[in-house]
């Protein structure tokens, strides 16, 4: 009854914020349920019309409908990324293959696909606007990609491969969680975390007892290989423990093993690509994003790999020499790699960037410097609503206002980690904005920042700094983004043009005006040392050898596994001796430098969306470096290049070819050569 279920009935809260509060996780599938069946009457009733087909009898109403279904979906998988209890994760797996049926159920509707390809083939005789062109073309090609010109039996098979990879994918999600979890690393003695500031030992100690470990200190795992504490540890046991408990997630052969998941995950993703015509699944992807084919991907990446991996050998022989000049006898191993790093940082540039922490207030930083520089930039501010209660105490809501007062959304920011919250840092939107609907945005940016003991200040490292940029880039796409229909909200793009807006945002980390505003000593009041800055930024190119390696062997795992026949792929039972053939094919098999993600635990591909898709950020990257030299050359964070920027890219959403809106906004397309010189790699 939709009276005493609330997903049922509109929100009371202001923007739709669901009323978290008075959602319990039985209220879910019924309400799910309710929304499919409603979803199926809103489809059946635009292929019941008997008049052939027009924007207004058939584009219209497909908008138009599934909103209820659409705001359910977004207030669960909201909760279930960021506060999955048990209780979640039951209905998550009992969710995952309704939804992909019904998924598949209406792009793979026949007399739906008729009606939006008779409007696609009279496109050029319809009077629409732009928009609405694109709306056309873009359902045209989903439904397409998504096998809506199949027969029958196709149909049936395709439904049924959908339907176990949403199961497999939430079981691989699933797994990881837990096993990152149980991996959290236990330390008995505060003296095998030297080099730790109180605060992280605090949190350690905070983390231990929230698991009954009183007395003890208990180090929890990040999503990716690495981990920030291997920079500052001096007990090389301790940094041995730690990367080892991250590298072995999801591959222990117990109940969490994820090699047989997706060893499946990839072979049904290959079949799945056959049945529709494509080589490969990365064949699939990539002919729906702006790459247009994996040969253009493999170019960019074997072209930057070459250079990486020469620099990564370089920086290795200084950490080396660094280790033999301390009178230490052993060879430089992959938990070493950090805390060298750090001591050769600061021979080479007197700069140690553990020690920044202190100037790196959580709160300063995202009031002075996050929003600051989006007020500086938009003219839009921000107001905590603490009336306003989310799906869990430690997220915060605020409304954002225009420069002129007008109301745009909220924004949600959820800081810490818990054992409930996946790894990472993502931003989702809760509602999208959109004409046609009446709606106005409301995003979420989630975490995984330790959280200290009650009383203790949260000072973040500079990593974690830069990703609250990065994700609040994301957030500004979900919140500018202005369209009428709904299909083109927030960040509803290709996947390799996503991350474009959030990585622009982290230029604005350094900019004078912004870091002078954040970066003040959390117990001096003192800003940081200009020579500080100004190590800062002669050191940008650091180490970049290592960190282009790493993402270029997760992007090249990825790709390999996504190009395998499901032959190929059904008979790759050493998840390691794969990753070893693959990583050796581009040149990054390097021991000391493993990838930023391993399969057993890369999440991003094998439970997220970036399948066949993990080089977006280095393909984003390219037109990032080359909008930070348009800024620098037109005055920087000035009102009237925000605007532009906000006009022309992160306001047109998905509603306009992603490469189009580029050069609207460059005035040609994108160049590489400013990448090359930002990670260090021009010849």
């Amino acid at each position: 009854m939709a009276s005493e279920n609330p997903l049922l009935t509109a929100s009371p809260l202001p923007y739709g914020l669901p009323d978290y509060g008075a959602i319990e996780p039985g209220h879910y599938l019924p309400a799910f349920e309710e929304a499919f069946a409603q979803h199926r009457r809103e489809i059946d009733a635009i292929t019941r019309v008997r008049s052939m087909p027009t924007f207004e009898n058939t584009m219209t109403p497909l908008e138009s409908s599934g909103e209820l279904l659409g705001t359910i979906a977004r207030t669960f998988y909201t909760v279930s990324s960021a506060d999955a209890t048990e209780q979640i994760q039951e209905v998550e797996e009992a969710l995952a293959p309704l939804m992909a049926a019904h998924h598949d159920a209406i792009q793979l509707d026949a007399q739906l696909f008729w009606r939006v390809k008779t409007l696609h083939d009279r496109l050029d005789e319809l009077p629409l606007d732009a928009e609405q062109r694109y709306l056309v073309q873009r359902h045209f090609r989903e439904m397409a990609h998504a096998g809506a010109g199949l027969d029958d039996a196709a149909k049936v098979r395709l439904t049924q491969i959908n339907q176990r990879l949403s199961t497999l994918t939430t079981t691989f999600e699933k797994n990881l969680l837990a096993d990152t979890n149980e991996l959290a690393v236990v330390f008995d003695d505060a003296v095998e975390l030297d080099g730790l500031t109180e605060g992280e030992i605090s949190a350690a100690a905070q983390a231990a007892t929230d698991r009954g470990l009183d007395g003890s200190f208990v180090v929890t795992l990040t999503l990716f290989t690495g981990h920030p504490y291997l920079s500052s540890l001096t007990d090389r046991e301790s940094r041995r423990r730690i990367l080892e408990a991250s590298r072995s997630r999801g591959r222990r052969q117990n109940e969490n093993d994820n090699g047989a998941v997706l060893r499946e995950i990839a072979t049904l993703r290959a079949e799945r690509a056959q049945l529709l015509g494509y080589d490969s699944h990365a064949h699939y992807v990539t002919s729906d994003e702006t790459a247009g084919s994996p040969d253009a991907v493999h170019s960019l990446l074997r072209r930057l790999a070459v250079p990486a991996a020469r620099n990564a050998g370089r920086e290795r022989e200084a950490l080396q020499a660094i280790i033999d000049a301390d009178g230490e006898t052993f060879a430089l191993e992959a938990h070493d790699w950090a805390f060298y790093t750090e001591k050769v940082r600061r021979a080479e540039y007197d700069l140690d960037t553990s020690a920044l922490r202190p100037w790196f207030e959580a709160e300063r930083v995202l009031q002075q410097g996050v929003f600051h520089a989006a007020t500086m930039l938009y003219g839009i501010t921000f107001t905590e609503r603490r009336d306003l209660a989310a799906y869990h105490p430690d997220a915060r809501v605020f409304e954002v206002h225009n420069e002129d007062g007008s109301a745009l959304g909220l924004f949600v920011l959820d800081l810490y980690t818990r054992d409930t919250k996946r790894g990472g840092a993502w931003m989702n939107s809760i509602v999208l904005q959109s004409r046609l609907r009446g709606t106005s945005p409301v995003v979420v940016n989630n975490l995984n920042v330790s959280k200290p003991a009650p009383g203790r200040p949260t000072l973040l490292t500079l990593d974690e700094v830069t990703t609250l940029f990065h994700e609040f880039g994301h957030a500004l796409h979900g919140l500018f983004a202005t369209v009428t229909y709904p299909h083109f909200a927030g960040t509803n793009v290709f996947r390799d043009f996503v991350e474009f807006p959030s990585q622009v945002n982290e230029m604005w980390i350094y900019w004078p005006e912004v870091l002078a505003s954040y970066a003040v000593h959390v117990d001096t009041g003192e800003p940081l040392p200009a020579d500080v800055i100004e190590k800062l930024t002669a050191s940008e190119t650091f180490n970049q050898g290592f960190a282009t390696s790493e993402y270029l062997a997760a992007s090249w795992i990825d790709q390999a596994w996504h190009s395998l026949s499901p032959e190929q792929a059904a008979a790759a039972t050493d998840v390691v001796a794969f990753e070893q053939a693959a990583l050796a094919d581009i040149g990054l098999d390097i021991d000391v430098v493993p990838p930023r993600y391993s399969s057993t635990y890369f999440a991003h591909i094998f439970s997220g969306g970036y399948s066949a898709g993990y080089y977006s950020y280095i393909w984003s990257e390219v037109l990032d470096a080359d909008t930070v030299e348009w800024f620098r050359e037109n005055d920087g964070l000035t009102r009237s290049n925000g605007d532009r920027f906000r006009e022309r890219l992160l306001g047109v959403g998905g509603s306009k070819d992603p490469l189009e809106a580029y050069r609207d906004f460059r005035g040609r397309d994108a160049t590489i050569e400013p990448l090359l010189e930002r990670r260090g790699l021009s010849d």
